[in-house]
This record gives C-alpha cells, sequence and structure tokens, in this order.
C-alpha cells in the first residue's frame, strides 16, 4: 500500500536513494534539501508525488513549519526519515569552535528539532515510524572524528530513550546504523586545518588513509537504503539495524570488549550499590 514519506538531505547519498527507490515503488515523498533545484529532474519523472521543501537543520525555526505543512499538504506522514547531515574530520584539538558548533547543530540538535517537530503529529493520528539515520559511528569511534562521533552517540542516546516514551501512542523508531558506504559522504567531508603535532598519530593514519583512498568503503549505496526500507515497511522492526558486514563487525567487536571490560569490574561495580545496614 503506497505511504507518504518525509525524508531530509534527499538531494544526495542514501536521502536521495531512497527518495528514488520509494517514488519507483510508487510511495508519496517529502523530501526535504537546502538547494531547491537539486532534485528537479526526479521531479520530473515522477511529477507531484515528490513534494520538494527547502530546509536547513541549522535553523530550528523552519524545521516545525516544513513538518508541519508537509503534514497539512498530505492528511499524514507514515514514515520520517531523519538522515540529513555531514561528516567532519580532524583531532578535537584541530577543530575550530565554528566547526564544533555547526556539526552538533546539523547532526545532532537538527535531528532533535524535527523529531520534536513530528511527535505531536504522529501521536495525534495514532502512529508512525521515524527512522533516524545513525552510523557505526554511533557505537564505535574513529581517531580524528570526534565531534562526527559526538552527535551520533548523541542522537542515538535520545532515540532510545524517546522511544520508549512515545511507544505508547503507536509510534516508534530504527536506528540506522551504516559501515562506511559508497555515497558522497567523502567528498562531503569537512576537514580540519591539520596540526603537525598529530602527523604520526591515529589521526594522521585515518587522514592520509582518506586522502589517498585506501581508508575501506565495502557498503554499497543503493542496497543499504533498499535494507532501511525494508526494514521500515516491516511489522516490528529492530531498534537498531547494523549495516553492512563492517558494521557488524566493528559493532559486535565494540560490544564485547564493552561487556569483557564491565565483567572485569562486576566486584567493583557492586560495591557502588548501596548497603542498608
Amino acid at each position: 500500500m503506497p505511504k507518504t514519506w518525509f525524508i531530509t538531505g534527499a538531494s544526495s547519498g542514501l536521502g536521495l536513494e531512497m527518495t528514488q527507490q520509494l517514488l519507483a515503488q510508487g510511495h508519496t515523498v517529502v523530501a526535504t534539501v537546502r538547494q531547491p533545484g537539486s532534485l528537479t529532474r526526479v521531479r520530473q519523472t515522477y511529477g507531484e508525488r515528490l513534494d520538494i521543501v527547502a530546509l536547513d537543520l541549522v535553523q530550528p525555526k523552519s524545521i516545525r513549519s516544513a513538518v508541519e505543512g508537509a503534514f497539512k499538504r498530505h492528511g499524514r506522514i507514515d514514515v520520517v526519515v531523519s538522515n540529513a547531515g555531514y561528516g567532519l574530520f580532524g583531532a578535537a584539538e584541530e577543530l575550530t569552535d565554528e566547526e564544533i558548533d555547526r556539526q552538533i547543530a546539523t547532526n545532532l540538535t537538527g535531528s532533535i528539532h524535527l523529531i520534536r517537530a513530528a511527535l505531536p503529529l504522529l501521536r495525534k493520528q495514532g502512529e508512525g515510524r521515524i527512522v533516524q539515520v545513525s552510523s557505526e559511528g554511533g557505537q564505535i569511534a574513529y581517531p580524528g572524528f570526534s565531534l562526527y562521533h559526538a552527535t551520533k552517540w548523541g542522537i542515538e542516546g535520545f532515540v532510545e530513550s524517546v522511544a520508549h516514551e512515545v511507544a505508547p501512542f503507536g509510534v516508534d523508531f530504527i536506528i540506522a546504523e551504516p559501515g562506511p558506504t559508497g555515497t558522497n559522504f567523502g567528498a562531503n567531508l569537512v576537514r580540519a586545518e591539520p596540526m603537525g603535532a598529530y602527523e604520526d598519530t591515529p589521526a594522521g593514519a585515518v587522514r592520509r588513509a582518506i586522502g589517498d583512498g585506501s581508508f575501506e568503503i565495502k557498503g554499497d549505496a543503493a542496497r543499504t537504503a533498499a535494507a532501511i526500507l525494508s526494514a521500515a515497511e516491516s511489522a516490528t522492526p529492530p531498534l537498531r539495524l547494523a549495516l553492512g558486514s563492517t558494521a557488524y563487525s566493528s559493532i559486535s567487536q565494540a560490544l564485547s570488549a564493552r561487556l569483557s571490560a564491565i565483567e572485569a569490574q562486576r566486584e567493583v561495580a557492586n560495591s557502588a550499590d548501596r548497603q542498608d545496614l
């Protein structure tokens, strides 16, 4: 049955893949972009089933207007996909205040405002689903991506909490966690001015790997987008959805390491419990 989807960051990468696949399947998509002309050719193919909305997540006041307008025009939105975002690379010491603020405003605060804008409308219609596109970087961390990871770890914590809050209203969430995927993420990567002190550190090694193309990217954008959409169409999707062999392996290893560390500290952890005398 055709549905109406709301997707942010729809002009490129996974957002564009999801938009095109959904339209090809007969769905309607409200696609938000920063540059309104970026989806003109897609609109020519699919007509009014593609509703293009200009939106920049660093402008919170416009987010609620965009969401409310979409619900008003289409009557209902079945799935909201919070996808817009970008990567910021650089050792924490290399980043400027402005780079930090914009990364947080886009990836974290913007996603939070989007979800908060959608919740009362989904709650009012009695059902709905929100897909938050995160990353394996919401569970693990690479050197040089500290602020990117801060936003992804942050939005995952926010979503997990809110999922408990709104479950009684028929609203649920999926956190999609793709590994390195063949999109334009690298081309759009904002890179801090490097400091010589970090040249021979792990951050420097990652910088070189990104620069010379040796940073391994296994994920296929079309297949990743299809997997996200398939999960979003399922009756009982998982809260977290690791996508790609790299993501599965790296997240599994990280979780196992944490569990081992916790088990090693069992006695210390238990000693922190209150003892009533």
